[in-house]
């Protein structure tokens, strides 16, 4: 099959050969051999095609045939792919579960292998116990020791083995105490009655003071002033009363007196001292009843978490303190050497510390003044028991001087409630009265004097609102509930005095003058309200000389005593008074922004309505009402409040013309709005309020009338003439104000004189306007560029 391509090669080569032999017509024979030899291809090949033509047609056939096949096959492995991996999944899953049972079964063997090992030990263990229980105490020691040298050490690796181990220690304490049987006996005897123990010497000790202070009361009764002041009297002391309500009530029949023997067997100690004695091993003996006391007595210390809930639970801790100290004492009397002065001062030092770390710690979560009362008392009548004892009690002395701060605490969050009460109840009206007898009930409650309020007839009324009366007792009442604290605290007059006036400086400085303040920022306090406030401190603050006059009067101590703390109700009513005030420049500005607030100018108008605008006189009338009311301020309040308002009023409505959103002014509108302006200056010369010299409060409005006045004539040239003089007429009347103003009117006369070039005197208004606006940017820019 290769010869025709050999031929064509050989003719090719010879043919070139030929070519390059350079013979004549060499080129044309070798291009008519090259086409003869291309038509004999192209035969060929025709030939070649047409004999293979007809299985190409059936090799394509059969290949799309198998197309069809393959994309079945392709199917059919998909298929069998999937159904493979899903019985793989199968498979997975159950040869997890089967390593997990493996495991678990490898776990069990192990678990049941180690169990076997630990049982040993735990029947040992259980024998230990059972023969402990029994009182077998040397068997008890023998199991001790072979489980310690035979069975603990294939075990010891276990956390409950090392339980074990440091159990057994304490195993053998128990047997060394128990082998004291008569001494725990006793222990546990006194345990038991400390809580009666306790109780009945604190009786005791209430029942000799409660004779004392009846003494005391007689010799009173003979020498004592009058304790009488306002129609109020002073309270006779509690102390007894609250004390008896701590402690049971003594029986009225004669009874008599329990002692310490009565309640507690003390012949084992005896017994337990008199046999280590002759043993020679007392040391031991008073070792180890030191020691179990010692126990004792923290856990008497030990106070429980809801000690402070209720007074139950402090007076459980001090009767049974109390009765472990009176068994220490009746012991250190009775033996020699079992205890000694030195280990019950110890003892009651660290007990000391203790009780003082607890009261100081429980006393803190106290809001109950009542129950912090109760705790003094407590504390007291606890102190004087011990006292008695020989034990030293200085320092729960010094200790109710924190409590007495922490009572005054809890007295200042109970009368900020008070006194929030009393504000919300109050209706910030004067108090009414139709007869002398409802005078006198306001009279005999608040100390007010006013001859010329007594000269008037009834019904009448008081200038102050219902709360003064109620706050005035309130003090009171918080200055007696003070006192309360301060009795039994063994304190002279003169240190009683002091802690009554700065609690009740407290109470007016911070808590009477933060509810003041609180008061008056609640957006429901109106104006109205702001001024009943005002008179109201007013009242207070004269009512505190009669305060001073009152404590004075409790303690016996003079006012022209010099360490004598005075009362600031002075600085907190000035303060309350300066806040109210404060609060009705603001409230009364923004009650003016909302009437102003209702202005509906039509700026564009041709020609003004000719009377005031009815937001404007709504507003006058409504300032006329409001210092109608401001009569009964002081005058510089109500003075202040009506300069404030006039000057926010005239601020308001410049602000309304120069606003950014106006684009344009008519000259109507500027009118109508020169009319508003005049009744404003027609309400500021009315003098509203009375006190301003001359046309003050008009001048509040002299930039607006300035500003008018140089449109309303229309005085550019006098204006521009005479700016920057000091006796320019214009002279509030700033440029760029000016320029603002106009530049909008200009634009509405343009636009509303749309044939204004076929009228001269529009032309010319025109033409003037635009002449001074210029120079108002001329002025103005020369003022911007010096600065």
């Amino acid at each position: 099959g290769g010869l025709p391509e050999v031929e064509l090669l050989v003719t090719f080569l010879y043919t070139f050969r030929s070519v390059y032999d350079d013979q004549p017509n060499a080129h044309k024979k070798f291009m008519e051999k090259l086409d003869a030899c291309i038509r004999n291809h192209d035969k060929e090949i025709e030939k070649m095609c047409n004999f293979h033509h007809q299985g190409f047609v059936d090799a394509i056939t059969e290949l799309l045939k198998v197309r069809t096949d393959a994309e079945k096959l392709k199917v059919q492995v998909t298929d069998t792919n999937r159904r493979f991996q899903d019985a793989g999944k199968e498979v997975i899953v159950h040869t997890e579960d089967i390593i997990r049972c493996r495991i678990q079964q490898r776990n069990i063997t192990t678990v049941v292998e180690k169990l076997q090992l630990c049982l040993p030990v735990l029947e040992m263990y259980s024998k230990l116990k059972e023969q402990m229980s029994a009182k077998r105490y040397y068997s008890a020691l023998k199991t001790m020791e072979q489980l310690e040298n035979v069975y603990f050490p294939w075990v010891s690796q276990y956390r409950f083995c090392q339980l074990m181990i440091e159990n057994l220690p304490k195993l053998r304490e128990d047997i060394k105490e128990i082998s004291m049987s008569d001494l725990k006996d006793f222990l546990e005897s006194i345990r038991k009655h400390s809580d009666k123990i306790g109780e009945t010497a604190m009786k005791q000790a209430q029942h000799q003071k409660t004779f004392s202070v009846s003494l005391q009361k007689q010799n009173k009764m003979k020498f004592g002033k009058n304790m009488y002041i306002n129609r109020d009297r002073i309270p006779e002391e509690r102390n007894e009363t609250v004390l008896k309500h701590s402690l049971e009530e003594e029986d009225e029949n004669e009874e008599e007196v329990l002692t310490v023997q009565d309640l507690v067997d003390f012949s084992p100690v005896y017994r337990c001292l008199h046999i280590y004695s002759v043993l020679g091993d007392e040391e031991t003996f008073e070792n180890y009843y030191r020691k179990q006391r010692k126990k004792q007595a923290r856990l008497v210390l030990q106070p429980q978490s809801n000690m402070h809930e209720t007074v139950d639970g402090y007076r459980r801790y001090f009767t049974q303190i109390v009765g472990f100290f009176v068994v220490e004492d009746h012991i250190l009397h009775v033996t020699q050497g079992l205890v000694t002065r030195a280990y019950t001062d110890e003892l009651w030092n660290m007990a000391l510390s203790k009780i003082i770390a607890v009261l100081r710690a429980h006393s803190s979560y106290c809001t109950d003044p009542d129950l912090v009362l109760e705790l003094k008392n407590l504390i007291v009548i606890f102190a004087d028991t011990l006292q008695g004892y020989g034990f030293p009690v200085n320092r729960l002395f010094d200790l109710l001087f924190e409590i007495r701060d922490q009572y005054n605490e809890t007295l200042l969050k109970k009368w900020a409630g008070v006194f929030r009460d009393i504000f919300e109840e109050d209706n910030y009206s004067p108090i009414p009265v139709v007869n002398e007898e409802e005078y006198k009930i306001v009279i005999s409650k608040f100390p007010f004097q006013d001859p010329d309020l007594e000269k008037q007839s009834f019904p009448k009324k008081f200038p102050m609102s219902q709360s003064v009366p109620h706050i005035y007792i309130q003090v009171k009442e918080f200055i007696y509930a003070s006192l309360k604290f301060s009795e039994s605290l063994h304190r002279s007059s003169t240190e009683i005095d002091d802690m009554l006036r700065k609690s009740t400086n407290l109470l007016l400085t911070r808590t009477l003058s933060s509810c003041l303040l609180n008061l008056i920022r609640k957006p429901h306090i109106g104006l109205t309200e702001l001024v009943q406030i005002i008179i109201n401190t007013t009242h207070l603050e004269q009512a505190c000389k009669y305060l001073e006059d009152f404590i004075t009067n409790i303690t016996n101590i003079s006012q022209e005593t010099v360490h004598t703390t005075r009362l600031y109700g002075l600085s907190t009513f000035k303060d309350a008074r300066h806040a109210a005030e404060g609060e009705i420049y603001t409230k009364l500005n923004q009650k003016i922004d909302e009437f102003v607030q209702l202005a509906d100018y039509d700026w564009t108008m041709s020609e003004p309505d000719g009377r005031a605008s009815g937001y404007l006189m709504d507003l006058i009338n409504f300032l006329r009402s409001i210092f109608q009311v401001f009569t009964h301020l002081p005058g510089k309040v109500a003075q202040t409040a009506c300069m404030s308002a006039c000057q926010h009023l005239s601020t308001s409505l410049m602000q309304m013309l120069l606003d950014s959103e106006l684009k344009q002014i008519s000259m109507g509108a500027v009118q109508q709005f020169n009319l508003d302006v005049i009744q404003c200056e027609l309400f500021a010369s009315s003098e509203p309020v009375p006190g301003f010299q001359g046309d003050t409060l008009q001048l509040a409005f002299i930039d607006l009338r300035q500003l008018l006045d140089l449109f309303m004539v229309w005085d550019w040239s006098t204006y521009l003439a005479d700016y920057g003089q000091p006796a320019s007429k214009y002279l509030r009347v700033n440029p760029n104000t000016a320029l603002t103003l106009l530049e909008k009117m200009k634009d509405t006369s343009k636009k509303n004189n749309i044939f204004a070039q076929f009228r001269k005197n529009d032309r010319d208004k025109q033409k003037l306007i635009e002449t001074v606006v210029k120079q108002l940017r001329s002025l103005v820019n020369g003022m911007s560029q010096h600065m």
